[in-house]
């Protein structure tokens, strides 16, 4: 049998006379907690047994300061024909989605042309094939400044 579209099922109203099937108790049952008016129960509530996520333990550690970076590969630079590359021009061209706290430049791929790059980290072998190919990697300021502490 197929289910009906949820915007064609007819509404249950509740507390309409026991011909309903949801008159008398409208549903609820005799009495106790659940039965009563304002009755609100919080998410995750599993009736006195220990909830799921006071059974599961915590792990890990969140790095308060964690830079993270928009990354580019040196093969996918060798694409462009630009001879001036700029995180704005990535931005654009949609190689990167969004600045992060910055453009990092990876040394996966060759490039075949000299070209000046413009980012705020480089690794060092990407660092070592554009000085290979002719061309200057300049290191910007980062985008957010570490916090003091």
């Amino acid at each position: 049998m197929k289910a009906k579209r949820p915007d064609l099922k007819r509404r249950i109203r509740i507390g309409r006379g026991v011909g309903s099937g949801h008159g008398k108790t409208s549903g609820k049952g005799h009495k106790g907690q659940r039965a009563r008016a304002g009755f609100q129960q919080r998410p995750g509530f599993e009736g006195g047994q220990n909830p799921l996520y006071r059974r599961v333990p915590k792990r890990g550690f969140t790095q308060p300061n964690k830079r993270s970076f928009a990354v580019v590969n040196i093969d996918q630079i060798a694409t462009l024909k630009d001879k001036e590359i700029t995180p704005e021009i990535l931005l654009n061209l949609g190689m990167i989605r969004k600045p992060e706290d910055g453009l990092k430049v990876l040394g996966r791929g060759k490039l075949t042309h000299a070209v000046t790059i413009r980012a705020h980290r480089f690794s060092e072998s990407a660092k070592t094939a554009i000085e290979k190919a002719g061309g200057k990697a300049i290191v910007l300021e980062l985008i957010r400044p570490a916090a003091t502490s």
